[in-house]
This record gives C-alpha cells, sequence and structure tokens, in this order.
C-alpha cells in the first residue's frame, strides 16, 4: 500500500473540484486532488459550453444571474485561454410571449446582469441564420468555454502550488476514528495499488457522486439530485453567438457556438444514478425540434454527436422532488460537524461550472473558518498560467496556428486541425493516456468523421514513435471507437448514416478491428463514465 499525507483532500476532478483544488494550494495548504476518472470527464465535461451571462436567469433564479455576470468577467480575465467571448441574444421566437422580455429586462437591471434591447433587424443581420420572425431581440454577454481547458488550467495551476493530482483513482473508503475524518483510501484503477491519504480535512466536491462519497463515511444521505440533460452537436457553427429564446428556461432553448461546432441543449430530467444516462430518442426528437425554431433548416444540418450529463441539484423544498428544470441553480456548502457530528468534511453542490471559481471559495471559506484560520482567497484576481494575455479564444486561434506550423508537422484531424505534433507531445507527457483521454485535450475524433481518419493515424503514429506497442495502441484504438459509437447512434439519420457507414466499411471490412490482437490485462470495454447508454434508437 503507498501512503501520502495532506493537510487537505479534494474528492472530484470536475470544474469544482479543480478550482478547489488550486484555492486550496494557493492558500498554504498541501493538497491531493483525487478522481475516479480522467479530469472533467464526468459532468463538467457533458455540458454545453456556455459560459452563462446571468441572463438565463434574472426572473427564475436572480441570485444564480448575478453570481454568473460576475464570475463570466472574473473567468474571462484569469482564464482568457479557454473563453471565447461571444456574445449572445435572447430571442422571442413566433408564438413566445413577446412581454416575457418585459420581465427579463427589468430583472437584469436588478440582478446587476448587462443586456440591452436591440432592433430585430440588428440581431438578424449579425446572426442571419436566426428565425426570421422574431419579434424581439436583447443582448447579453454570454460567452462559450472550453471545460476541459478550463479544468485542466485550474489543475496545473495548482501543481504549480504544490498540489498532487490522482485521476484514475477510485474512492473506496473514508476512514474516522468516530467523530473526525483521519483518512482517505483509494485504489489506482490503472497500477492497481491501494492508497492511503492521511488527512485531516476531505472536501467533497463529487457533483452529482457527492451523496456516495458522503455515505463512505458514515454521514447521513447528501440531498444532491441529479438532473440528467441531453445536447447534441451540430456539424458547423450555425451561429457565432450563443442565441436564446426569451422565455422562461426550458428544454432546448439555447443554441451554442462552440469550437468549430454549434450545440443545442437541453433536456432537465431526474435520475437515480448518474452513472447511467439514457439518451432518449424522444428527447433526441425534441432538441431536433427545438433547434428548428431558433434557425429554420436546423434539421438539414447534420447532427455530429448527443450526449448527456447530470446536474449535481440541491434539493429544493420550493418545487417538486422530481422537477428538476425548477430547482435553484444556486450553490451549497454541507457542513458534515453540525449535521453528523464528523468533523473534518464538507460537501459542495449546485452552482454552475461558470461559477465554479467562487464555489471553490465558498467552500475553502468554510474550510479556513472550521479551522479557526483566516487565509485570504487570491484566485479572483491571479490569471491562471497560459491566460496572462486578455485576449479571449477565438475559433480560428487553430488555423492561425497550422498555417505557421504546416511544413514542420502533418495534420493528422482535419476537422480540428491537430497536428502529429500536438498529439505526440501530449502522450509523451502522459504515457499512460487512453486516447479518450487525448481526446479531451485536444479534440482528437471530435468533429465530422468523429474519428473514423484521425483515430486510425493516431493509433500508427503512437506505435511508429515507439510510444505504444502494437497490441496496447489496437486496444486503445477499440475503446476510443467504442465510445465514439455511444454517442453517434442516437443520432443516425441524414448524411450521419452515410459517414457511419463509410467507417463501417473501413474498421470492419478493410481493417477487421474486432479481430486485432489487443492487450490481454487491458480493459478495452466503454466506461459508463465516459459516455451515456440509451434506450433505442432515434
Amino acid at each position: 500500500m503507498r501512503r501520502l499525507t495532506a493537510d487537505v483532500v479534494v474528492i472530484g476532478g470536475g470544474s469544482t473540484g479543480a478550482g478547489v483544488v488550486r484555492d486550496v494550494a494557493m492558500r498554504g495548504y498541501s493538497a491531493v486532488l483525487v478522481e475516479r476518472a480522467d479530469l472533467g470527464q464526468g459532468t463538467t465535461g457533458r455540458f454545453h459550453g456556455l459560459l452563462h451571462s446571468g441572463g438565463r436567469y434574472v426572473v427564475s433564479d436572480p441570485e444564480s444571474a448575478t453570481e454568473c455576470a460576475q464570475e463570466n468577467a472574473i473567468l474571462t480575465r484569469i482564464q482568457s485561454e479557454a473563453v471565447e467571448a461571444t456574445g449572445g441574444y435572447f430571442v422571442t421566437c413566433p408564438g413566445d410571449d413577446p412581454e416575457f422580455a418585459d420581465k427579463f429586462l427589468a430583472g437584469a437591471t436588478a440582478t446587476g446582469v448587462p443586456a440591452r434591447e436591440v432592433n430585430v433587424s440588428e440581431a438578424l443581420r449579425n446572426e442571419p441564420r436566426i428565425n426570421p420572425g422574431i419579434l424581439r431581440a436583447v443582448e447579453v454577454q454570454d460567452g462559450t468555454v472550453d471545460g476541459w481547458k478550463l479544468v485542466w488550467g485550474a489543475a496545473n495551476s495548482a501543481r504549480e502550488y504544490g498540489a498532487e493530482i490522482l485521476t484514475y483513482h477510485r474512492v473506496t473508503k473514508i476512514e474516522t476514528n468516530g467523530s473526525a475524518v483521519t483518512a482517505v483510501l483509494c485504489t489506482d484503477l490503472r497500477g492497481g495499488d491501494e492508497v492511503l491519504i492521511d488527512t485531516n480535512f476531505v472536501l467533497n466536491c463529487a457533483g452529482p457522486w457527492a451523496g456516495q462519497i458522503a455515505a463512505m463515511a458514515g454521514a447521513h444521505p447528501v440531498d444532491v439530485i441529479p438532473g440528467r440533460g441531453i445536447m447534441i452537436a451540430m456539424n458547423h457553427r450555425l451561429v457565432n453567438r450563443v442565441v436564446n429564446r426569451l422565455i422562461y428556461p426550458a428544454d432546448g432553448d439555447i443554441l451554442v457556438p462552440a469550437h468549430t461546432v454549434s450545440i443545442i441543449g437541453t433536456t432537465d430530467v431526474k435520475v437515480d444514478n448518474p452513472d447511467h444516462l439514457k439518451i432518449e430518442a424522444n428527447e433526441v426528437q425534441q432538441m431536433l425540434d427545438a433547434g428548428e425554431v431558433l434557425v429554420p433548416g436546423f434539421r438539414n444540418s447534420r447532427a455530429l454527436h448527443a450526449w448527456a450529463g447530470a446536474r449535481p441539484l440541491i434539493k429544493d423544498d420550493r418545487v417538486a422532488a422530481s422537477d428538476t428544470r425548477h430547482m435553484s441553480r444556486g450553490m451549497a456548502v454541507i457542513d458534515h460537524s453540525e449535521r453528523d457530528g464528523l468533523d473534518g468534511m464538507l460537501t459542495i453542490g449546485g452552482g454552475k461550472l461558470t461559477t465554479y471559481r467562487l464555489m471553490a471559495e465558498h467552500i475553502t471559506d468554510a474550510m479556513c473558518d472550521k479551522l479557526g484560520e483566516k487565509r485570504a482567497c487570491r484566485t479572483a484576481s491571479e490569471a491562471i498560467p497560459g491566460s496572462e494575455s486578455t485576449r479571449t479564444h477565438r475559433v480560428s486561434d487553430r488555423l492561425a496556428d497550422r498555417e505557421a506550423d504546416r511544413f514542420d508537422s502533418q495534420i493528422i484531424c482535419e476537422c480540428e486541425l491537430l497536428s502529429r505534433k500536438m498529439f505526440t507531445d501530449a502522450l509523451a507527457a502522459q504515457p499512460n493516456a487512453s486516447f479518450d483521454d487525448l481526446r479531451r485535450q485536444l479534440r482528437l475524433g471530435m468533429g465530422p468523421c468523429q474519428g473514423g481518419f484521425c483515430s486510425l493515424r493516431a493509433g500508427g503514429i503512437a506505435v511508429a514513435d515507439g510510444a505504444l506497442d502494437a497490441e496496447r495502441a489496437s486496444g486503445l484504438f477499440r475503446l476510443f471507437l467504442r465510445n465514439r459509437w455511444l454517442g453517434i447512434w442516437p443520432i443516425l439519420y441524414g448524411e450521419q448514416v452515410r459517414q457511419t457507414a463509410l467507417d463501417a466499411w473501413i474498421f470492419q471490412g478493410t481493417l477487421d478491428t474486432e479481430h486485432l490482437p489487443g492487450p490481454d490485462a487491458e480493459a478495452v470495454e466503454p466506461d459508463p463514465t465516459l459516455a451515456p447508454t440509451t434506450t433505442k434508437e432515434s
């Protein structure tokens, strides 16, 4: 058994956990973050990419609206590399109540959310694909954010302050002496070792899984309710600003331009298990219908990939337990010493990715209070390495980079303009990474071919460069394709069917990938945390 010691153990490697371990380390505590999979593999990597202006909540959840507006400005400054400042519109579509715009504007003024009504002609001039029948338009400061880049930026910053990040380590037990936390026991899922981390404080940032973690310490059930939502990526940027329907928050009311695609979302359904998130056929149809309202002809675009995520909602007594759509998006810190008589453990839930830094500040402040210490938070003022410039990301940045190095390194993914050097450098830095791990950092296989060409090239390059042997590369290649497939088959229609048929002919016909030699000791079945299950084809 391997043994470590840390002042604080942070459980959960999503945006909140990464933000917390950075904040904790910046305040001078020794810290270890433990995550059962890869960073940003859960809820953080399964959203629509929106950096909230706060506009969505000015009527339904004013406190969350204010928090989003304030944190939007902070994240745009301290993590400019992960943010694209697209701007956004809320538009009244045909059939929507035009008077809701008045409530929206009043709510924006009350909550401090920057918003101004613009002429419909101006909105249509700037976004010519949106519904020409819109009645009103309000401009807001929505943006988009790369969740994985955001998480890795915070984690790498934490490392610079001395924190240790343990991915693929599953917590199996939180040890106590009866009244206080003493250690966290976990299993290294790749190395097989047991790891015991002696500590006096645990910060539970496991999102929808927070209740499972709290139970490991013998705490009473935590009322974190997973709210499942599905999203669909379309094959190009139908809009260049975030476009929302100017209505009370509902399903399928937002279209987000993220990198080279557009994402329509989302549903909101209570689920019992955040590890098993179904993509229902009727919800796929619902998203496509909703997209048609915002952008006529939406269905004629090619759907690339569907996925589902689980929001970590705090139970809200104002609404029914099953009504996750109308539960508050506010954050809450649970003190287990007051609630369960257990010292040295706090749990946080709720919130948004946009407010992840503020959530980290709140729970770390609460920990300092419990310890009787005053250590100031500096995360709102100190930029994360790589974001020292105030210039935010632009969708054309990768094209400019490839123009600069096109004679030095071949492009292995034309869809996402991924160069060979980017891939080999990442693999050299993380020799145990799967192709899915690298996908989250590099966007390998996230374009229109969904890995149909680039994944094969990546496997061959890894072997040719001596980074992987042929058997391990074959196993990772198959795993990558299976995980891509889980998000493809629920949206198989139109042009995507032709692409999928071509991929099948290449992989099953020409290459016979299912019968390539593979490693005996390496699991190649999809991890349930990587992709959702589906009930039936759409």
